[in-house]
C-alpha cells in the first residue's frame, strides 16, 4: 500500500507545480540567509580569536555557510525542473534525474538537521575553548613591548568593558597573575621586593584589577588596588561592594553571548529543515503523479501521485534486500580453474 496517496488531475498538478516552483525560490532565499548567519558568525569568531583558545573550531560557521549554498543549488535546480514540469517536452529530458535528485535531496536534508543539532550543542566545545584562551589572554595582557601580544592588554580591556565582565571567571582571576609589566615597577621599592619575594616564582601579585573591570554605575570612585582590603578604604566592605566591579567573568559573558546567537541561528536553520522537507515530499508527489499518467500523450488524465510506492516496512525491506544484492555483486566468487583445451598437433603425410 502507497504512503500518503493522493490522486491528481491536471489542474492539481499545475498548481502544484507553480506552488513548488514558489517555495523553491523561497528556500533559495532561506539559504542565502543561512549563508549570512554562517559568515556573521565566523566573522565574529575571528574578532576575538585572540581570547579563544587556537583549537577553537569553526565548523559551526563553515557548516552554515556550505549549507546555505547547497541550498541555494538544489532549490535553484528544482526551481527549473518544477517550472519545466508544466511541459510535457520539457520534463521528458528531467525524468531520469528526478530519482538520483530526490536521493540527494534526503541526504542534504539529514545534513541540514546534523547543523541545526550542532548549533544546540556546541556549548561544551566553546565553553572550554573560551575558558583556556581567556586564561592565555590575561597571561599576556603585560607583554605591551612583546611582538604578537602588544595589542592584548588593548583587546582584553575592550572586552571587559563591552561584555561588562571581569577576568576569566570573576575578578580575581587578576589576584593570580602578574598583569602589571616590570618596566612599570620600582624595584627600589621595598614593597615590591617583598611582594616578589614573597612569591614562589617571582611575580609581582596584587589584589588589584585593570580599570576596564570598574563598574562606571557605582557611586563611588572605582577602587582597582587593595580590592580585599577593606581597612585601606573609608566605608568599603570589597564583600558587599557588588558596584564597584564587574562580578561576572568574561568567559560566562562569551559563553552566554555567543551561545544565544548560536541558538538563534540553530532554531531558524531547523525551520529551513522544516521548509525543506515540505517542498521534497511536493516535489516527490510532483514527480510520481506525472510518471503514473497512463495516457502521456493525454495531459488531461487522471494520475496518482505518492511518497513511499509501498509502506514504510516493506520499503524498508526492499532496500535492505538491494543492499544484500548489492554486496553479493561485489563478492568476488572463486570459480574453478579454466582448463586449456588439448590441442592436436597437425600431422603431414608426405606421399
Amino acid at each position: 500500500m502507497a504512503l500518503l496517496k493522493v490522486k491528481f488531475n491536471q489542474k492539481k498538478r499545475v498548481k502544484l507545480a507553480q506552488g513548488l516552483w514558489l517555495m523553491n525560490w523561497l528556500s533559495v532565499l532561506a539559504g542565502i540567509l543561512v549563508f549570512s548567519m554562517g559568515l556573521f558568525l565566523k566573522i565574529e569568531l575571528r574578532k576575538r580569536s585572540e581570547v579563544m583558545d587556537n583549537s577553537e573550531s569553526h565548523f559551526v560557521p563553515n557548516s552554515l555557510i556550505l549549507m546555505g549554498i547547497l541550498s541555494c543549488a538544489f532549490n535553484g535546480f528544482a526551481g527549473k525542473i518544477c517550472y519545466d514540469s508544466l511541459d510535457p517536452a520539457k520534463f521528458a529530458k528531467w525524468k531520469p534525474l528526478l530519482k538520483p535528485y530526490l536521493a540527494l535531496c534526503c541526504v542534504f536534508n539529514i545534513l541540514v538537521f546534523f547543523v541545526a543539532l550542532v548549533c544546540f550543542l556546541m556549548r561544551g566545545s566553546l565553553d572550554s575553548t573560551l575558558a583556556q584562551g581567556l586564561k592565555n589572554g590575561m597571561k599576556f595582557y603585560r607583554d605591551t613591548d612583546t611582538p604578537g601580544r602588544c595589542f592584548m592588554k588593548k583587546t582584553i580591556d575592550m572586552l571587559q568593558i563591552e561584555f561588562k565582565c571581569c577576568g576569566n571567571n570573576g575578578y580575581k582571576d587578576w589576584f593570580e597573575i602578574q598583569w602589571i609589566s616590570n618596566r612599570y615597577l620600582d624595584f627600589s621599592s621595598k614593597e615590591v621586593k617583598d611582594r616578589i619575594k614573597s612569591n614562589v616564582d617571582g611575580r609581582y601579585l596584587v589584589d588589584g584589577v585593570p580599570f576596564s573591570c570598574c563598574n562606571p554605575s557605582s557611586p563611588r570612585p572605582c577602587i582597582q588596588y587593595q580590592v580585599t582590603n577593606n581597612s585601606a578604604h573609608y566605608s568599603y566592605d570589597y564583600q558587599t561592594e557588588e558596584l564597584n566591579l564587574w562580578r561576572r567573568g568574561c568567559r560566562e559573558a562569551l559563553l552566554s553571548y555567543y551561545s544565544s546567537m548560536m541558538s538563534s541561528m540553530g532554531a531558524v536553520v531547523l525551520l529551513v529543515w522544516l521548509f525543506e522537507m515540505v517542498v521534497m515530499v511536493g516535489l516527490r508527489l510532483l514527480h510520481t503523479s506525472l510518471e503514473s499518467i497512463a495516457n502521456p500523450e493525454d495531459p488531461e488524465c487522471e494520475s496518482e501521485g505518492w511518497i513511499l510506492e509501498n509502506s514504510l516496512k516493506d520499503t524498508f525491506k526492499s532496500a535492505l534486500e538491494n543492499l544484500k544484492k548489492l554486496g553479493k555483486f561485489n563478492q568476488v566468487e572463486a570459480g574453478p580453474e579454466g582448463e586449456e583445451g588439448e590441442k592436436t598437433p597437425a600431422i603431414t603425410t608426405v606421399s
